[in-house]
């Protein structure tokens, strides 16, 4: 599949994208992307995301050199959620955390 037309995006341009490790299928974060960042995925090979609180675009891993090389890139069946799988240098969450995923909750 490819163009970016087939991507049911929200009102507000925006699709999740749900990152997945390459090797080992963890989920390691969600976040956001706009067309923009989802072409920038496509030339450069890494993940780019719009940052909906900071309202801009951002290239995961440029301050703190934990990239994201993409390995694949899907859509789901309804073409409003996009699966990036990476291989993933160093941690994915900015806590430090290898994935965003790490707190458990319990009933108790």
């Amino acid at each position: 599949m490819t163009g970016l037309d087939a991507i049911a995006w929200n009102e507000r341009g925006l699709a999740p994208a749900i990152v997945q490790e390459a090797t080992t299928g963890e989920v390691l974060m969600l976040a956001w992307m706009n067309a923009e960042a989802l072409r920038l995925c496509f030339s450069t090979g890494e993940t780019h995301f719009w940052s909906r609180s900071r309202q801009t675009l951002w290239h995961k891993g440029e301050t703190s050199g934990h990239i994201q090389k993409i390995k694949e890139i899907r859509l789901d069946c309804d073409g409003d959620v996009l699966l990036i799988v990476v291989e993933q240098t160093g941690a994915a969450c900015h806590t430090g955390e290898h994935t965003c995923f790490y707190r458990v909750l319990s009933t108790e």
